[in-house]
């Protein structure tokens, strides 16, 4: 299974391309803490689904598939912290928020069929 042609996978590198256009409007001062927590995480949903497609078991592929599951939660907290510091706004916070939830559906029903 090619990586490229996941459809979740497709949608998990928008999600990291939204954060890094967000990120660009941080503070200088998150630099080295929130911006570059959010946006390792944003990045671990496409890079964990496309080494798990990639010649693994269907056990091995769950795995990094859970990974994936789990990066999306650290993004989504890391949203709460920079809407609770004030620096990601109501209308940012809600569009990314219904892409994660989005994404997590989609990662939970491929598992099931794993």
């Amino acid at each position: 299974m090619k990586f490229e042609n996941l459809k979740v996978w497709q949608k998990a590198l928008d999600l990291s391309c939204d954060i890094h256009e967000l990120t660009l409007k941080f503070p200088k001062e998150e630099l080295f803490i929130l911006t570059s927590q959010i946006k390792r995480a944003a990045d671990s949903v496409a890079l964990n689904i496309a080494e798990g497609s990639t010649g693994q078991t269907n056990p091995e592929f769950k795995r990094f598939l859970g990974i994936a599951i789990r990066s999306l939660v650290e993004v989504t907290a890391c949203l709460f912290v920079g809407k609770r510091r004030k620096i990601v706004s109501e209308a940012d916070f809600t569009k990314l928020y219904s892409q994660i939830e989005e994404l997590i559906k989609m990662l939970q029903a491929l598992r099931k069929t794993l």
